[in-house]
């Protein structure tokens, strides 16, 4: 049975897609007011220069590459693709402009604003860098109020208040967790208080000068605090308690219950004086470890923003700060290809034709266990495949036949472009359990078979953080907007080829009938119009998977049982006799 397009309902199909999105655009982005300026950065406390923001439509944007870099995190601009990468330790994130979607770490995720081009600057809602896993990434907590970043290394409890009584003086602290401490009197005038495995908000050392207290200051020390507080005169009775959820050091004339309510304190003003410490560096995390190595966590006033990207007529109308009128509205562009769409070619062949896909490649090695990489796996089994193929008649294309990176948006173009009947994507598996092993084929689908299933899918996706220009996704809004025809048949190819690799003698890697086809969101099969399958051969980090795998004979077994799969899969469809 030859693959039909069906050209008018396809094109049909287009041109409501691509009325839904002008209408969402120009829904986005006609009638935007803003006002813009800078917003102060304060880094425990302290200011430390500012960013550029915006305000449009009622939400606030930052500067991305200003602010990234503030924050410690490195940043990439591409111009063509009006698109930015933000990378920490353990964290990379992709941001397109006119856009809500984003990736972070082969995960895609939605802000609540899309992301704008604004003065030939990418600008992102602030709340990106608000994300837990921005925070994590950098080592620091990162709040925005009144109009200003406010950035902590991340802490476990803080100082909020110091308050007077008549009878007492009370330092309070609230906690974010259950905080160990111990208390001791020192000597005659001090009393240390210790943290153990907790993390203070600040460093700091205040002056009270009140009968009970002359002193106070607490620091970090690697992975510990301390409070050292000097009595005062008139101090006969001290004390460190939990109350009320939070922790509170006394110290009074008297030996008496800690009263955080009644009777209402008075609120002590900020010491005058104030000793300046050397606080610990906002990149340094709990352990003094560095959470993001070569960035700098604080740019001067002076430092530039690279302009790549002039203005081909703005995102948004600028509405003087004079002007109530609501702007008039603004035709906007989405971020388009300029080659015809995929789904409107059509093909008239006859033959089979199949894009044989080595995963990884060049800069990207896959998964790695001591000197075997996957990426090597992966083309040997590819280019064996893809030569039985061409034996068995079928019209044979590989996305690479050598140790070359293809990022993966480009890996479907060339089976589009190919106009493919198949696309057989080659990889081996990885696992943190050393006990994961066998063979598995995935279909693409949104939502993934299981937590397993889902996990093999964003590590497959990591590819994405070595590309130079990244997915176009206004294309993939299409892609997702467009009834994916080719699942039902991709499940069948799956299927056909799991039955093919468990009968094939000499392989040695396990199949399980039950659960080895399964489904998960592969971004290197998502923009391909045709079934297409994602194979993994076996897990690199099983010690018997790695030892029949890396074996030439087993290698070419494997492509043997894949080809045999495809074989049944095209008599069965009508392909070949």
């Amino acid at each position: 049975m030859a693959p039909a397009f069906y050209g008018g309902r396809v094109l049909l199909l287009m041109k409501r897609v691509w009325a839904a999105v002008w209408f969402l655009a120009s829904m986005l982005f006609s009638g935007a007011s803003f006002a813009q300026g800078k917003a102060e950065v304060f880094v425990s406390g302290r200011q430390a220069g500012t960013v550029p923001v915006l305000e449009a439509n009622g939400v606030m944007y930052a500067d991305v590459q200003v602010a990234a870099r503030k924050f410690g995190a490195g940043v990439e601009l591409f111009a063509q693709s009006k698109q930015a990468k933000i990378t920490a330790k353990g964290f990379y994130g992709i941001l397109t402009a006119s856009l809500p979607d984003i990736i972070i770490n082969a995960r895609g995720q939605t802000l609540s604003a899309p992301v704008l081009v604004h003065g030939g600057k990418i600008m992102a809602p602030v709340e990106f860098f608000q994300l837990p896993s921005f925070q994590k990434a950098v080592g620091k907590r990162i709040s925005f109020e009144d109009g200003a970043f406010i950035v902590e290394r991340p802490f476990d409890f803080a100082r909020t208040e110091n308050r007077l009584n008549k009878q007492d003086t009370l330092l309070v602290f609230e906690k974010e967790k259950d905080i160990a401490f111990s208390a001791k009197q020192i000597n005659k005038h001090t009393v240390e208080v210790s943290f153990p495995s907790s993390t203070v908000k600040r460093d700091e050392f205040f002056r009270l000068k009140t009968p009970f207290i002359a002193s106070a200051e607490i620091r970090q020390s690697r992975e510990n605090a301390v409070l050292k507080v000097i009595l005062g005169k008139n101090a006969k009775d001290w004390s460190f308690t939990e109350t009320d959820g939070r922790l509170v050091f006394r110290a009074g004339a008297k030996a008496a219950p800690v009263l955080l309510e009644e009777p209402k304190p008075v609120l002590f003003p900020e010491p005058e004086e104030t000793a300046p410490v050397q606080t610990q560096d906002v990149n340094q995390g709990p352990q003094g470890q560095s959470a993001v190595s070569q960035q700098p966590s604080v740019l001067t006033e002076t430092d530039d923003f690279v302009e790549m990207f002039p203005e081909q007529g703005p995102v948004i109308k600028e509405a003087s700060a004079q002007d109530s009128k609501p702007a008039a509205p603004v035709k906007t562009s989405p971020v388009i290809k300029q080659e015809p769409h995929p789904l409107a070619i059509s093909s008239a062949h006859k033959k089979m034709r199949i894009v044989v896909d080595p995963g990884h490649g060049g800069k990207d090695p896959g998964a790695v266990r001591s000197r075997l990489r996957e990426k090597d796996w992966n083309l040997a089994v590819g280019k064996e495949l893809a030569a039985l193929l061409k034996k068995a008649g079928f019209e044979v294309k590989m996305t690479r036949d050598d140790d070359t990176f293809i990022p993966l948006s480009d890996r479907s173009k060339i089976s589009n472009n190919f106009k493919a009947d198949l696309f057989i994507s080659v990889h081996t598996n990885a696992s943190k359990n050393r006990n994961a092993h066998g063979f598995q084929v995935y279909f693409r689908s949104e939502k993934a078979t299981d937590k397993e299933a889902a996990d093999v899918a964003a590590m497959e996706n990591e590819a994405m953080q070595y590309e130079e220009v990244h997915y176009n996704f206004v294309d993939a809004l299409l892609q997702s907007l467009a009834k994916n025809e080719f699942v039902n048949e991709s499940s069948k190819l799956a299927g056909y080829v799991r039955n093919a690799v468990y009968k094939q003698p000499g392989i040695g890697v396990s199949v399980n009938q039950n659960s080895s086809v399964r489904q998960a969101n592969f971004y290197v099969l998502k923009g391909v119009n045709s079934p297409a399958i994602l194979v993994e051969m076996g897990y690199i980090s099983s010690a018997k998977d790695r030892a029949r795998l890396s074996q030439k004979a087993v290698q070419k077994k494997m492509a043997q049982g894949i080809l045999n799969g495809v074989r049944d899969y095209a008599k069965k469809e009508g392909w070949i006799n």
